[in-house]
């Protein structure tokens, strides 16, 4: 039988209502559903490769060096310790040789060798007056060929001498040369970031490093290791935003605009093949032509914790979260040279 014929029979279910607040979840949550829908086709989201990585100096000759001994024997005296700051041609260490005569011993024998030099060479000038003499008689007549022969070739004999004595003057010379330069010293203003060698117990070879120094007044730049899925996509000049290991950063990596803490920087290098770890280095460098500068070196020091992120393409929210969820990479840029249907093949997944 109809309800409404025995709606009076349902008392309690007669007195059920919906209650008032209904409407408006459901008018808020479609109005939700479509501010959601909205944001994802219209909001733009800027594509990265992120990377972690380092700080470290553009140029090879700021990086942290070695200080080598330049000749070996035993340090007698160090000027330097452990974050000592140094400028050009300060003394760091003195090293001896264990013979403490060398120098004497060298110096006897430079005399020696420059006494035989000089015998040879008046017994040279001596032969050639005899050869010229012999060249006289021989040209009168009174003289054999074979004297005159002989009288040359004791000219040439001499001056062989000479020449030989002059190259060992000059092995001589390179050896006191080498052993008087022992004071190590600065190359440039920095500090002494550790000293490997202990007193004068210990025995160093030339070429030996003693100590470690880090240059003063260096073009840092930072090394990001990008994913190689993402690294075809870099290209030298794109703009980066970073990150620096204990700075206070808010980060939102598809807007920089509102970021807060990052600092500017541009790709300046891409390695053409992949590190140990299979990933491949990024050289950004400082990039300040917006006014804000890197932190200075007393907060961001060498060697310091970085995470960058490479701004590529612009895209739509929802188009990012596809992206992501599939696990495609970025956008191709479009710009020449790129094939359009590998284009197409990274648009479409």
């Amino acid at each position: 039988m109809p309800y409404e014929q025995h709606q009076h029979c349902f008392k309690t279910l007669n007195r059920v209502r919906m209650p008032r607040v209904m409407p408006v979840v459901g008018w808020s949550l479609s109005l939700s559903m479509l501010a959601i829908l909205v944001f994802l086709v219209y909001v733009p989201w800027v594509q990265t490769a992120a990377g972690f990585g380092s700080v470290t100096a553009r140029n090879a000759n700021d990086r942290l060096q070695d200080i080598n001994a330049l000749v070996s024997g035993r340090i007698e005296e160090w000027y330097v310790q452990d974050g000592s700051r140094v400028k050009v041609g300060d003394p760091i260490v003195k090293i001896i040789d264990n013979d403490p005569m060398l120098l004497q011993r060298l110096e006897a024998e430079r005399a020696q060798v420059l006494a035989k030099m000089s015998a040879d060479t008046t017994a040279r000038d001596i032969a050639r007056i005899d050869m010229n003499r012999m060249k006289k008689l021989f040209e009168d007549g009174l003289a054999a060929r074979r004297e005159y022969e002989q009288a040359k070739i004791r000219v040439e004999e001499l001056s062989a001498r000479i020449a030989e004595t002059a190259a060992q003057l000059s092995r001589v010379d390179v050896n006191i040369s080498r052993q008087s330069v022992q004071i190590v010293r600065a190359p440039r203003d920095g500090m002494i970031q550790r000293v490997y060698a202990g007193d004068a117990a210990t025995y160093v070879t030339a070429g030996q490093s003693i100590a470690s120094f880090v240059p003063d007044d260096v073009d840092r730049a930072v090394e990001l290791y990008i994913d190689g899925r993402d690294v075809a996509l870099v290209r030298e000049g794109d703009p980066v935003r970073l990150q620096f290991e204990g700075w206070p950063v808010i980060q939102v990596s598809g807007w920089p605009s509102v970021a807060v803490g990052t600092f500017h920087g541009r790709v300046v290098a891409v390695d053409p093949s992949a590190q140990g770890n299979g990933r491949f280095r990024v050289l950004v460098a400082e990039d300040n032509s917006e006014g804000v500068v890197w932190p200075s070196k007393g907060f961001v020091r060498f060697g310091s914790g970085a995470r960058g992120w490479v701004l590529l393409e612009t895209v739509s929210v929802g188009f990012e979260i596809w992206r992501q969820l599939n696990n495609f990479p970025p956008n191709f840029p479009a710009e020449e040279g790129i094939d359009p249907q590998l284009e197409g093949m990274a648009s479409a997944g």
